[in-house]
């Protein structure tokens, strides 16, 4: 199985996770899923993979949550990936797929349990933090 990024390059978790994947010798597939969003069935396949619910990977900040009333606990799943599916910012990221899962990866170092252990070794976050550990070499 490929890996893929579900990616906003605006994102500094998102690069920084796509930087670890690179770092870990990936060549991930890269997926701005604000141009090109997932469909409804594919976002469900990668929440069932992830065990998340789709109020788990609502984003709140710099989208319309707020406005459309997404914070209603009585708003169901299927009304949730609707407003998803119609503005694909409310979908947070990065979404990471690979042969061991998926994974939402914030913080960045999530990613870190998709890879094989060791993969990144030490690797500097862009706000300077690093993380992870020497490898074994």
């Amino acid at each position: 199985m490929p890996t893929t990024i579900y990616h906003n390059p605006n994102c500094g978790t998102s690069r920084n996770v796509l930087a670890m994947l690179r770092q870990a010798g990936e060549d991930p597939e890269v997926i701005e899923y604000l141009k090109n969003p997932p469909s409804r069935d594919l976002l469900q396949q990668l929440l069932d993979m992830m065990g998340l619910t789709p109020r788990e990977i609502l984003r709140e900040k710099g989208t319309p949550y707020h406005e459309l009333g997404l914070g209603d606990p009585k708003l169901s799943d299927d009304e949730l990936l609707s407003a998803m599916m119609e503005h694909p910012i409310l979908i947070n990221r990065p979404i990471v797929v690979t042969d061991k899962g998926a994974a939402l990866c914030r913080p960045s170092e999530a990613v870190m349990a998709l890879l094989p252990e060791g993969a990144v070794g030490l690797y500097t976050k862009e706000d300077g933090e690093v993380v992870g550990s020497a490898s074994k070499d």
